[in-house]
């Protein structure tokens, strides 16, 4: 599975599966992404394999947030993976994918703080917060 930014000057590819998805309502992924939702991908932390552009890769740290992070290209600003040290994992913003990930999204969490403007229309699970 390969995926870039919108400009082209970052690529990769993942060298380990998914694990895990979910659509992210929380309003950090939600201004970080302009959307009403993230959509993200977990891996392994050595499951990214930069095929070009990881010096143009900005990481974006809330101070506060223990766990937020929002990693993007320097030129164009598109989101892309990041690694989280911290949790041991990888996340992939799934719309950089070039293809349709082998896993999708398995739950909505953050859903109390999700936009009042948007209607939550799939089946998947929901989480007022993080999952259990």
């Amino acid at each position: 599975m390969r995926g870039s930014c919108q400009c082209d000057t970052v690529a990769f590819e993942l060298t380990a599966p998914i694990t895990w998805a979910h659509n992210c309502h929380c309003s950090r992924c939600r201004k970080a992404r302009a959307a009403a939702f993230a959509s993200n991908g977990f891996t392994t932390l050595d499951g990214i394999r930069w095929l070009r552009g990881s010096e143009a890769v900005t990481l974006y740290q809330l101070p506060q947030a223990r766990f937020f992070a929002q990693a993007f290209c320097s030129r164009c600003g598109s989101p892309v993976p990041r690694a989280d040290p911290g949790r041991g994992i990888a996340v992939i913003p799934y719309g950089c994918l070039d293809n349709a990930p082998d896993l999708p999204p398995q739950a909505n969490i953050f859903v109390a703080s999700k936009a009042d403007w948007y209607v939550i229309a799939d089946r998947l699970p929901q989480f007022a917060a993080a999952r259990p």
